[in-house]
């Protein structure tokens, strides 16, 4: 392999690998390692009384730092509950007269970032910090790149895993470094663990449906287009999975939901990634009034399990999912915020108003693009403590019921927390020539120019005309609502692998040009 592009210390780690396989010692052995004992575990049990557990122990972990002290070393193990001390003895380690494993091994030939297995008991050193000693080790992987520097000062680590580049491509390198990342995914895990059981004990099943889709269905979204070459026809990448989930309320399930694993070819920023969850649920006999109750309920026992609080903070503002949550109509917000009130205004008047509010008003936009877009600039920042906007106009929402007493509007929520839309849902439509004639209506702004507008889904439409019973649904936005409860300020921060420019690897563009 050519070093051609190899830093020395990459170099350095390639040639200690040489010299462990000249020793006889596997770096990257096939043998399982037995591990009896997590550090957590030993750092939260140990103690005088119980030291008699701990007397044999099996360890794994990376080594995170080394102190070398002569014929003694202390150095720091990682495993996957945390990091532990270990101390190992030259003459403990190699009793014999060979010192090699010490003098060679341990000492000239492992490196912080190597991963080692050990063997040995617990005790407290003379400092009082809980470690192993350690009577054998094992090499179980050479760490051929160095981790970056990690300095420890006043309590604080500081290292070189900041730059957001590095993070979200080398997420690998990050995890290792900085815990507290890790504490994050846990809890998203948590998050999801917590809504799935709420669900399941309410009577709701999990289901799976298509991710690739003949229409991009159930949003208004730009979507991924490839190509099926066995049946010769292009697909797309989920917008949604809605309009199968309501396919299944037609066949007769009352309660399914699905974590959804979506796709909109749009642009990205700290709320937005092409790749993305959403948890999607409907329920037949149902309407949006049960909706807004069960979803503040779902909410706040996901902020009880994560933070054994319904008050959660969120950058410098307390957040508190405490139910019942505050309910105002889009039409109502839009007039307490700007002093206008656009309830009863055709298009034009509409776009006047967006011209008034220096509003972004594009010739393809129609009524409900026009409302939209004067209470996402205007009045959505607002909203900090969990509130539903409900009552959105007709023209906005293509797959909802119209409203029971209020002409003109649909019976529609979007759930905003700290001035972001969390979720979305409704009394889901179900007259299938009312849908169509909204359906037609999507198509006549698709020949706008409008190129986030619904397609037709014939097949849907054909499905509702079997009947589907009263229906609500909702959608609520899983990497958001972790971004909330986990306080993280971007979404690349709770996504394990965020999307990115292609790396520019080095030497990569002459090769290019060259061929």
């Amino acid at each position: 392999m050519s070093t051609q592009h190899l830093s020395e210390q990459e170099i350095i780690r390639r040639e200690k690998r040489i010299e462990l396989e000249k020793l006889g010692i596997n770096p990257y052995p096939p043998e399982a390692f037995p591990v009896t004992h997590t550090a957590a575990q030993i750092r939260n049990n140990f103690s005088e009384e119980t030291k008699d557990q701990f007397a044999d122990i099996s360890f794994a972990g990376r080594i995170m730092s080394i102190r070398d002290m002569g014929k003694a070393s202390f150095a720091v193990l990682q495993d996957n509950t945390g990091r532990i001390q270990i101390y190992v003895k030259r003459d403990d380690i190699c009793p014999g007269e060979d010192k090699t494993l010490y003098n060679t091994v341990w000492k000239k030939l492992l490196d912080i970032g190597d991963i080692i297995g050990v063997k040995g008991y617990g005790f407290i050193t003379k400092t009082g910090e809980i470690s192993i000693h350690v009577s054998s080790f094992t090499v179980l992987s050479k760490s051929l790149k160095p981790l970056p520097v990690v300095k420890e000062a006043d309590g604080q680590s500081f290292d070189a895993v900041t730059d957001p580049e590095f993070k979200y491509r080398q997420r690998y390198v990050d995890l290792i470094i900085n815990p507290q990342v890790k504490d994050t995914f846990i809890k998203r895990t948590v998050m999801i663990n917590t809504i799935r059981e709420y669900l399941n004990n309410h009577g709701a099943l999990e289901v799976d449906t298509p991710v690739l889709q003949s229409i991009p269905g159930g949003a208004a979204a730009r979507p991924f287009i490839t190509h099926h070459n066995a049946l010769d026809i292009p697909l797309y990448l989920r917008i949604a999975n809605e309009l199968y989930l309501k396919r299944l309320i037609v066949g007769g399930f009352d309660w399914v939901y699905e974590f959804s694993r979506n796709f909109r070819n749009e642009g990205m920023d700290r709320t937005h990634n092409p790749e993305f969850t959403i948890l999607e649920f409907y329920v037949a006999y149902k309407d949006y009034f049960w909706m807004m109750n069960t979803t503040e309920a779902l909410l706040e026992k996901a902020a009880v399990a994560m933070h054994n609080t319904t008050d959660v903070q969120v950058g410098d503002k307390t957040i508190s999912f405490k139910t019942p949550f505050k309910r105002v109509s889009i039409h109502d917000a839009i007039k307490e915020h700007t002093g206008i009130d656009v309830s009863a205004m055709n298009e034009d008047e509409l776009r006047a108003v967006c011209k008034q509010l220096h509003v972004e008003n594009k010739p393809n936009m129609g009524k409900g693009k026009l409302i939209d877009s004067i209470f996402g600039e205007k009045c959505e920042h607002h909203y900090i403590q969990p509130t539903f906007i409900t009552d959105y106009p007709v023209e906005m929402s293509p797959l909802t019921k119209k409203h029971r007493e209020k002409a003109g509007l649909v019976e529609r929520f979007e759930l905003m927390i700290n001035g972001k839309e969390i979720a979305n849902a409704y009394s889901e439509l179900n007259d299938p020539i009312d849908q169509r004639e909204r359906f037609e209506e999507q198509l006549k702004l698709m020949e706008r120019g409008d190129d986030e507008a619904m397609f037709i889904d014939h097949d849907f439409l054909r499905a509702l005309e079997y009947g589907m019973p009263p229906t609500a649904g909702i959608g609520i936005g899983i990497d958001r609502l972790c971004m909330l409860l986990t306080n993280q300020a971007s979404i690349q921060d709770v996504l394990f692998f965020p999307q990115m420019r292609p790396e520019k690897r080095e030497g990569e563009a002459q090769a290019i040009q060259e061929s």
